[in-house]
């Protein structure tokens, strides 16, 4: 198990990106809306999944990580 300071600066570090991006959110008007977003709008019926934008965040959280890591 990693130590308690490691794990309290990484969880401090996912506290304020997730600030950030609260606080900026009007500014990343295209996160959401990126090719590949699913949205699906029917009778009674709509659907939206950021299969795009999951994407692109994932790739961004395994580049930090990796050289997080290195």
């Amino acid at each position: 198990m990693p130590p308690a300071g490691k794990i309290l600066i990484i969880a401090g570090g996912v506290l304020i990106l997730a600030g950030l991006i609260l606080s900026f959110g009007g500014s990343l008007r295209w996160l959401g809306h990126l090719p590949g977003d699913l949205h699906i709008k029917r009778n009674n019926f709509s659907f939206f999944f950021p299969f795009g934008t999951c994407l692109l965040l994932s790739a961004l959280l395994s580049l930090i990580l990796w050289i997080w890591r290195k």
